[in-house]
């Protein structure tokens, strides 16, 4: 019997690359000061699921490799070899060795012999090197397992694995081999009594075992062969008496003996908590393809668009005569939120998605610089559309290595400024509204103002000593701004922060910044949970609706005539609270006659990337949530707009873009 493996390639690349994930995070977190024992029992276990996969599935590179790596950690776990810094950098290290093999494998190319070979003489090296014996033993993961007794020889394992043991992805046969791995075993597997083999159904498991294990290895280590399935089968583990077991691998009914055959590899583990199910249970969850995610979030959007059409045609019904009818519409509207509401949390993720890739650059970025920096991260559940996750990570990447070079001091810098040596790096994301705020902070040595005025003045920007210091900030996000002293392969070459503008601007964000000389500088980045649903102010424009992002609306006014100027021959300013704001009439800016109610003055107030503009209209018609349709996608990119929705009339409308509106009007000078 064969069986097609190709077809869980995809799970084993998924489950391997959480586990590196997993490896990368314990080994940032272990302490050789003060080793914890589970923490390397968390490091193996991955690194062992990863090499068994991969011999299943004939990745014999991944599997060689990772050998190396589960040897070394073995070693480590069992106390022979003592965990030291320079130790775990060969791991972190040896991870990437492993996330290159594992692109490779994926994607059917050959992988970096020099990269890998690199590597694998570091390893072989660190374990040429003999452990010493002297090294304290840290303590068990498991409190109260001990190795095999000196009176006996190994131990005797009974393991029944439930019915739906199968249906996780699981095979007993396979945790055979892994014991076998640990010394000489002998087993007895036993069918119910009165089951014959053509009656047993093949989604299910039948057998029980029972094993004697001929080895010296510390019944931690016979667990761990089980730790997969711990919660879906009954399994006692108890010293084995000197004795002689059997050598054969037997199915026993009956009385009647059979040979065990081993003919179908097996697929990938389930991964602990996912993915899998005890017999009656059902599953916790399930792999989906984000494109059939987005087809239906694009069917619930239209769903929205069509009860909107129902709900203004009802409106206009007779609320006596159509009572069942209006009660079902609202009926109709409040499920469309609800359904709404919960497919689009289908494509929520935690912040989490990004912030756990900020340990690794921060421990790696500070050795190179040779600073002491501690990460910290708050809001880490703060969920997000993965579509926006997606793209913040880039500029957060930058930011998180601007405040590494630029902001954190030497160590020496910090004690002779009266700071702790080692500096501080936070990440915080929290909910306000309906939208996500991210800040990145440092306690480092804060914005120079004169050094910034200097440098924009000597790329020739406009920097008068009249500039506010959130104005003077804003000169660093110009494209070429750099004050970096010496280019190296970190900073200093000007790209960086103009990106980082100009990504969070298409994702409709807004980034804005505050520091204080010598006590740190804090970016504030404010995002929509969704580029799929957007708040909005209707407005009119004569016979036209348009939507303004509400996230950028301040507020909405009546200027009075006195309060409208004109400078020079056509530019106009409103006072705004004794503030002077520039005017721009939408009428004009996209070519439509106004309507007779023009001349009542109706303001939105908008701001973007600090600046502000008072945009007139028509008339206000309300706030709305609206699905947001591409524009590029659909027709073509029309100037000053951002996307497109259908109203409930079935009519289209035009969703304004703040920020390409406030640099036409008024080009930024860090634009």
């Amino acid at each position: 019997m064969s069986l097609d493996l190709s077809r869980f390639h995809q799970t084993f690349f998924e489950e391997s690359f959480e586990g590196l994930d997993t490896m990368e995070s314990a080994l940032l977190r272990l302490d050789p000061a003060s080793v914890d024992a589970e923490t390397i029992n968390t490091i193996f276990r991955a690194a062992h699921s990863i090499k068994g996969g991969g011999g299943t599935f004939g990745f014999t590179a991944v599997s060689a490799f990772t050998h190396l790596l589960e040897t070394l950690l073995d070693q480590m776990r069992s106390g022979s070899r003592p965990v030291t810094g320079e130790l775990v950098n060969l791991l972190l290290s040896s991870v990437d060795a492993v996330r290159e093999l594992l692109n490779a494998a994926r994607d059917g190319r050959p992988a970096n012999l020099e990269l890998i070979a690199g590597h694998q003489t570091a390893l072989e090296q660190a374990l040429a090197n003999k452990p010493s014996s002297s090294a304290p033993a840290p303590a068990e993961v498991n409190p109260g397992t001990t190795s095999a007794p000196a009176a006996t020889r190994g131990w005797r394992i009974r393991f029944a694995p439930q019915a739906g043991l199968f249906r996780s992805g699981n095979d007993p046969l396979r945790i055979l081999r892994e014991l076998a791995s640990l010394g000489s075993l002998s087993a007895e597997a036993q069918l119910p009594e009165g089951l014959s083999l053509a009656e047993a159904q093949p989604e299910d498991s039948h057998a029980s075992w029972n094993l004697e294990l001929l080895s010296s290895a510390s019944e931690a280590a016979v667990r761990e062969a089980f730790a997969w399935v711990e919660d879906e089968c009954e399994l006692q583990i108890a010293p084995l008496p000197a004795a002689e077991a059997r050598p054969a691998l037997t199915l026993i009914q009956g009385g009647k003996t059979e040979a065990a055959r081993d003919e179908t590899p097996t697929p990938p583990r389930a991964r602990s908590g996912q993915d899998r199910r005890s017999a009656g249970e059902s599953t916790g969850s399930i792999r989906v393809p984000t494109d059939k995610i987005d087809v239906l979030i694009n069917l619930v959007g239209e769903l929205v668009i069509t009860q909107a059409m129902l709900a203004q045609t009802g409106a206009n019904l007779d609320p006596v005569v159509n009572e069942r009818l209006l009660t079902a519409l609202a009926q109709l509207d409040r499920n469309t939120r609800a359904l709404q509401e919960s497919v689009m949390g289908i494509r929520m993720l935690p912040m989490d998605f990004v912030f756990s890739r900020f340990p690794r650059l921060v421990h790696d970025l500070a050795g190179k610089l040779g600073k002491k920096v501690r990460l910290e991260t708050f809001g880490a559940d703060t969920e997000l559309d993965k579509s926006v996750i997606e793209k913040i990570a880039d500029p957060l990447t930058h930011l998180v290595r601007n405040a590494l070079d630029h902001g954190i001091e030497t160590g020496a810098e910090r004690l002779a400024a009266g700071k702790p040596e080692e500096g501080v790096i936070s990440l915080r994301a929290s909910h306000r509204g309906g939208s996500i705020v991210i800040e990145i902070a440092d306690d480092g040595r804060g914005l120079s103002r004169e050094r910034i005025l200097a440098k924009a003045r000597s790329q020739g920007l406009e920097a008068p000593d009249s500039l506010s210091d959130a104005e003077v900030h804003q000169l660093i996000f110009a494209p070429g701004f750099s004050t970096a002293e010496v280019v190296t392969d970190v900073s200093g070459r000007g790209v960086g922060m103009d990106v980082v503008k100009k990504n969070i601007l298409a994702l409709n964000g807004q980034v804005d910044l505050a520091s204080r000389p010598g006590q740190g500088t804090r970016v504030s980045i404010r995002l929509p949970l969704t580029l799929a649903i957007l708040d909005g102010m209707s407005v009119a424009v004569g016979e036209e609706v348009f939507i303004v992002p509400l996230a950028a609306v301040v507020e909405s006014l009546q200027a009075h005539p006195e309060d409208v100027k004109t400078i020079g021959h056509s530019a106009r300013v409103v006072r705004v609270r004794n503030e002077m704001v520039p005017l721009m009439a939408l009428h004009e800016l996209v070519g439509l006659e106004p309507s007779a109610a023009n001349d009542r003055n109706l303001c939105i107030l908008i701001e973007s990337e600090g600046r502000k503009l008072a945009l007139g209209v028509d008339d206000l018609l309300g706030q709305q949530q609206v699905v947001v349709k591409n524009l590029e996608s659909n027709y073509r990119r029309v100037p000053n707009m951002s996307g497109a929705t259908i109203l409930g009339d079935g009519r289209v409308a035009l969703i304004l873009d703040a920020g390409e509106l406030v640099r036409r009007l008024q080009p930024a000078v860090a634009a």
